[in-house]
């Protein structure tokens, strides 16, 4: 990971003129439409500052890309070399983030399989046997292991999180812990340039932050 302070300064530098391409593009603009093109401007370059290594902003580009519009901001943010470049990356790194998933479903699937098999095997017992088993398994019902409680909620927040990091769905859980720690520290680096324009902004123009 490279030094914070760098990052800021490369972060402030292209999301300032993503934001000059946004004013250019549309002179008059409603307040939802420039919250609009803050936050997308803010993405981008963010997005842009992690040099093609990680999954998550190859993700976020390429979402942000599909809308024609957006295409003008990251063009002029990244270069049309260095988009294609990407978008290269992108598709190769998802399609193996994907193969991993699909694997993953292959696996639970043999697993409610071997299940089932289990259960249609149980059908051939006698009417004692099934009543024993069915004693067995309202006796089970009652006590639920801790470890089955935490593997529930891991699955539960695991899926939370695929939902919140770009690209997430197509991740394994390893891969999806070690983009969310970059993912992370990339938000953090937008806030705090964010937040210091707005201390720098209130400090020059008081009148307007009341």
């Amino acid at each position: 990971m490279r030094n914070p302070s760098s990052l800021k300064q490369e972060f402030l530098k292209k999301w300032i003129k993503g934001l000059q391409i946004c004013s250019e593009t549309k002179k008059k603009m409603s307040i939802i439409e420039r919250k609009k093109a803050i936050k997308l401007s803010a993405d981008i370059a963010m997005a842009s500052t992690r040099k093609s290594t990680t999954y998550w902003s190859h993700s976020l580009l390429a979402n942000a890309s599909k809308d024609d519009t957006n295409k003008i901001i990251i063009n002029h943010i990244l270069g049309n070399d260095d988009i294609s470049k990407r978008s290269m990356i992108f598709k190769k790194s998802s399609m193996g983030l994907l193969a991993m998933s699909q694997k993953s479903i292959r696996c639970k699937k043999i697993v409610t399989k071997s299940c089932k098999i289990s259960r249609q095997r149980q059908l051939n017992f006698s009417p004692k046997q099934v009543e024993v088993g069915r004693r067995i398994s309202r006796k089970g019902r009652k006590m639920i292991s801790p470890i089955s409680i935490a593997r529930k909620l891991v699955k539960n927040r695991t899926k939370v999180l695929k939902s919140l990091v770009p690209g997430g769905e197509y991740m394994d859980n390893v891969s999806l812990i070690k983009e969310t720690l970059d993912y992370i520290i990339s938000l953090r680096v937008q806030v705090d340039v964010m937040r210091h324009l707005a201390n720098a902004s209130e400090i020059t123009n008081p009148k307007a932050s009341l």
